[in-house]
């Protein structure tokens, strides 16, 4: 199976590239990206992910105006060639790698979209996720996270949004690739879910900040990790200025203490405290403004899971009221919230994304799904 990408020194083992270098049925490579503007009037995300084993490739827009959610999703076979970045009407374009990005939607049953991501930051490659339970890998992959501003527009049902009325547009993308779930639907005893995972990628006037944070039942994290770097003007970077790691500052260390809204396990607000390598302090305080349901980009959603099979090609949009939103069904606890942020002097903007099931001791959970007291 040999691609024209072959004839490049990319290779990391002796097959060509689109062979798939593990069996494993959570093996992805995935897009991801988000923005929202600063009055909250607006929050909208994009993914793309392709599971070479499973022969999928999908593709999910989801907007919120005026507390309603509008989620479209689109799924067709991918067979061979993963470098076609197109689900059906869902167009995800790498216009120049590390620096620019558009995404397009053509008319999605009322939904179309031409918008274009621009990076203000360098690269952040966070530390590789590894996670087993009892010696099986379910999580191996490695994810890099940047700051962007968009431009363009978005329409839905013929109400026409243009960004540049909105002020700055601001948000962040990432990329992930490796192995995740790779143990979901394997046979053997059954286990209760235990997950916790925080995400804070955060934009301040002159710096971006980063932290992502998995623990395990008691509270010890798995996997930690924070990041602060400058910002940068549209278009002030190239290539090789936006992969300088220089320009990417490791903390010490992390803490994150979260108040968890009553009856359900979405944050009321949090406190970041970093510890920079210099020996300064940041802490960062997130207050919730808006709220984002990640099963509009099939994150837990029931029917269309990332890698799920529908067939050569098919589409789908529906409506999530926010307001109505039963916070502990199980395929709504996945959030990101777009949070007011206050650290060091600066205000700023940041999305909270939470997704905890089962137990978290410091949180005070002892179930699968309990709410907060």
């Amino acid at each position: 199976m040999i691609h024209p990408l072959d004839d490049l020194p990319l290779h990391q083992s002796s097959a060509p590239l689109m062979h798939p270098s593990s069996d494993s049925a959570g093996l992805y490579d995935r897009y991801f990206f988000n923005g929202f503007d600063r009055n909250g009037s607006l929050f909208f995300a994009v993914a793309l992910g392709v599971y070479p084993n499973r022969q999928v490739m999908d593709a999910s827009f989801s907007v919120v105006v005026d507390g309603v959610q509008h989620n479209c999703r689109s799924s067709r076979r991918c067979s061979t060639d993963r470098t076609v970045t197109t689900v059906g009407s869902i167009d995800v374009q790498v216009v120049e790698p590390m620096l620019r990005h558009r995404i397009v939607v053509s008319d999605h049953h009322g939904v179309s979209a031409d918008v274009t991501a621009n990076v203000v930051s360098p690269v952040i490659e966070e530390p590789t996720f590894v996670h087993r339970v009892e010696g099986r890998v379910v999580m191996d992959y490695t994810r890099i996270t940047q700051f962007v501003e968009w431009s363009g527009w978005i329409k839905i049902d013929g109400e026409r949004i243009d960004l540049a009325d909105l002020g700055t547009v601001e948000g962040c993308r990432d990329r992930s690739w490796g192995i995740r779930g790779g143990s979901r639907g394997m046979p053997g005893p059954a286990t209760a879910p235990q997950f916790f995972w925080t995400w804070a990628p955060t934009l301040f006037e002159g710096m971006c900040t980063h932290l992502a944070v998995n623990d395990d039942a008691s509270g010890r994290a798995w996997h930690k990790s924070a990041a602060v770097t400058g910002r940068f003007p549209v278009g002030s970077l190239d290539v090789s200025g936006v992969t300088d790691a220089r320009g990417v500052h490791r903390p010490e260390s992390i803490g994150v203490d979260i108040a968890w809204a009553p009856g359900t396990r979405w944050a009321k607000a949090m406190t970041a405290t970093v510890q920079t390598s210099d020996g300064g302090e940041i802490v960062a305080v997130y207050e919730p403004t808006q709220r984002f349901q990640m099963s509009g980009l099939g994150y837990l959603h029931p029917e269309w899971n990332h890698g799920q099979w529908r067939g050569e090609l098919d589409e789908t949009r529906d409506e999530i009221v926010l307001a109505d939103v039963n916070p502990l069904d199980p395929t709504m606890v996945h959030v990101q919230q777009l949070c007011k942020v206050s650290a060091a002097g600066e205000h700023g903007w940041g999305v909270l994304e939470q997704l905890v099931l089962g137990p978290h001791a410091p949180s005070g959970f002892t179930g699968v799904l309990d709410g907060a007291s």
